[in-house]
């Protein structure tokens, strides 16, 4: 009898002690289980992005900005710069690239083929909403800064005629020296588009020089009147006028991040930081950046690291 107790105890135990083991097994399982949801929640919201850029000044520094912001908030960035401007929305489509500045008038125009707008915040809505549809891509919020096409003056003769605007250009292109580059007289978005709106510029004389060379032919005093585009760093030389498009020939080029949709879903701080950033940059400010770089010769990685941590205090991811 004492034996038959003894086994049965004995089996008593063993039966306890693997359930006690099972449960120790599961609740292990359980919070391995866990451990690796977070785990991957965690990998996920501080996934590599890869930042691109465009093969100029502006566009190499603002996508230096965005890196430097994202990397500040813990974000690790890889750097694709140098992109040619007929590739990099490609790039970013195919995934090679998560994300790049771009201009909004570039959107509409040239990658949607869209017919012309020239009020901002409807080419920044069309531009939205179909990126969004056409190539699972966000536009985030565009920033104050517009690189579009404009006229520069020297601002000598605009005081001497009292010359503001486009149409006051018009009014007094008799007396004005046009340095050209020749496509712009050609155009569809050029001259004729200016014509067709504000009328014919007959100017004192229309010259082709290579567009390198306009803001020393100004300088120089050998032309008065030039094509430019507004954020052009010789733009900070008091000397020098962009004469305001008061009829709005022109679309808006505003800078704004252009965002595959599955990087912000990897990374949900990417659009918040570079929300921060854009509310920064407004036109005074890129083309002191751009001076910086195309006239006073620093490196652009330098340019982007001084203004990145002169705004560090209003970027908070």
């Amino acid at each position: 009898m004492k034996k038959l107790t003894a086994v049965l105890l004995s089996v008593s135990l063993v039966a306890s002690l693997a359930g006690s083991f099972s449960g120790c097994a599961k609740n292990a399982a359980s919070e391995s289980s866990a451990a690796g949801s977070a785990a991957g929640s965690a990998s996920a919201s501080t996934a590599a992005v890869t930042v691109g850029s465009k093969d100029f000044t502006e566009n190499l520094i603002v996508a230096e900005v965005y890196a430097k912001a994202l990397e500040g908030r813990g974000i690790k960035v890889n750097r694709k710069f140098n992109l040619g401007s007929s590739v990099i929305h490609s790039a970013l489509t195919s995934g090679q690239i998560d994300l790049y500045p771009e201009y909004t008038g570039t959107g509409l125009l040239t990658i949607l083929k869209h017919s012309l707008v020239t009020d901002p915040k409807e080419v920044y809505n069309i531009v939205k909403s179909e990126y969004k549809t056409k190539f699972k891509a966000a536009w985030l919020d565009y920033s104050p800064a517009n690189d579009s096409q404009g006229l520069v003056i020297l601002k000598s003769v605009a005081d001497k005629y009292n010359i503001k605007t486009i149409s006051d250009l018009q009014k007094n292109a008799d007396k004005i020296r046009f340095a050209s580059q020749g496509e712009f007289d050609k155009r569809d978005d050029g001259l004729p588009a200016l014509e067709k709106v504000y009328g014919k510029f007959n100017f004192k004389s229309d010259a082709i020089y290579d567009n390198s060379l306009k803001y020393q032919i100004l300088s120089q005093d050998k032309a008065d009147l030039a094509v430019a585009y507004t954020t052009e760093g010789q733009l900070v030389d008091s000397k020098f006028l962009i004469l305001e498009d008061d009829k709005h020939v022109w679309p808006p080029y505003n800078l704004a991040p252009v965002v595959r949709q599955s990087a912000l879903d990897k990374n949900p701080k990417i659009e918040k930081v570079l929300n921060q950033v854009s509310a920064t940059l407004d036109t005074k400010t890129i083309t002191a950046l751009n001076a910086k770089v195309d006239v006073d010769k620093q490196e652009y990685e330098e340019v982007a690291k001084d203004y990145y941590d002169s705004i560090q205090d209003k970027i908070k991811g």
